[in-house]
C-alpha cells in the first residue's frame, strides 16, 4: 500500500466563483510532489493538525511553508519586517511537530516547516536575513523564487539524498540563528544555514528552500523510503 503523508496547510481568505471566504489552502505542488514520490497526500487543516492523534493515521508528515513564526516562540521581540503572523498555524504546528518527533515519525520541514522544527528543538531565527547578508537573493521580489546553490555536509543524510551540492528555489526572508539540538548540514553560498537534521531521529530534516517548487523529487522520495 502507498504510505499516507500529511501536509500542513493554511487558513486564508480565498476567492473562487461567487465565493470570498476563509478557506483551507495549500499550493497544489506539495500534493503533486508527494504523490509523484509514491505516497498518498492528505491535507491537514490547522485544527486537525493541532491534535497529535491525527498522527495515528499517518506514515509521515510534511510541514509546509508559509507565514513567519511568532517570535515569542523563541523568546524574541518582533522585527519590523516580521509580519502576517498566523497564530492558528503556530498553535497547531508546534505541538504537532513535537508529537511527530516524540513518535519518531518521518518528518520533512519546508521553509517555515524547517523553522518550526528548529524552534521546537530549542533553536532561534534571524527575523530578516537581508540585515545579515546584505542582499535579497533568498526572496528577490514578491512571488518570485530565488535560485541559488546549497553545499551539503559530506556524510550527512542530506548529502546522501542530494549529493555535495544542489541548486534550489528559495523564497524566505528569515533564516536560522541557532539550530538548538539539531545539526546544520547545508549552507547557501552566503554561509546562511539551509538544512538541519535531527541527529536522533530516523528521518527529521528541514530545508529552508522550496523543493515542491522545482522538479527534484529526491527529498520527497527519501521521505517515502523512510516510511518503508
Amino acid at each position: 500500500m502507498r504510505p499516507v503523508i500529511g501536509i500542513t496547510s493554511y487558513v486564508e481568505q480565498a476567492r473562487w466563483g461567487v465565493w470570498d471566504v476563509p478557506a483551507v489552502v495549500l499550493p497544489f505542488r506539495y500534493v503533486e510532489r508527494v504523490e509523484a514520490a509514491g505516497a498518498t497526500a492528505v491535507v491537514l487543516p490547522p485544527g486537525a493538525a493541532g491534535d497529535g492523534a491525527v498522527l495515528d493515521r499517518l506514515d509521515a508528515v510534511v510541514f509546509a511553508g508559509g507565514a513567519d513564526l511568532d517570535p515569542s516562540l523563541y523568546g524574541a521581540q518582533p522585527h519590523a519586517q516580521t509580519t502576517g503572523l498566523r497564530p492558528e498555524r503556530d498553535a497547531a504546528e508546534v505541538p504537532l511537530m513535537r508529537a511527530a518527533l516524540d513518535r519518531d515519525l518521518p518528518t520533512l520541514g519546508i521553509c517555515r516547516g524547517m523553522q518550526v522544527l528548529s524552534v521546537v528543538c530549542g533553536g532561534s531565527l534571524v527575523q530578516h536575513l537581508p540585515d545579515v547578508v546584505g542582499h535579497e537573493g533568498h526572496r528577490p521580489s514578491p512571488g518570485v523564487y530565488g535560485l541559488h546553490d546549497v553545499r551539503l555536509e559530506p556524510g550527512s543524510r542530506a548529502a546522501a539524498i542530494l549529493g555535495d551540492r544542489v541548486s534550489v528555489p528559495s523564497y524566505h526572508h528569515q533564516g536560522l540563528d541557532s539550530p538548538g539540538s539539531l545539526t546544520v548540514t547545508g549552507w547557501a553560498d552566503d554561509e546562511t544555514p539551509e538544512v538541519v537534521e535531527h541527529p536522533d531521529r530516523r528521518f527529521a530534516i528541514g530545508v529552508l528552500w522550496h523543493p515542491e517548487a522545482g522538479d527534484d523529487l529526491r527529498l520527497f522520495e527519501a521521505l517515502v523510503t523512510a516510511v518503508r
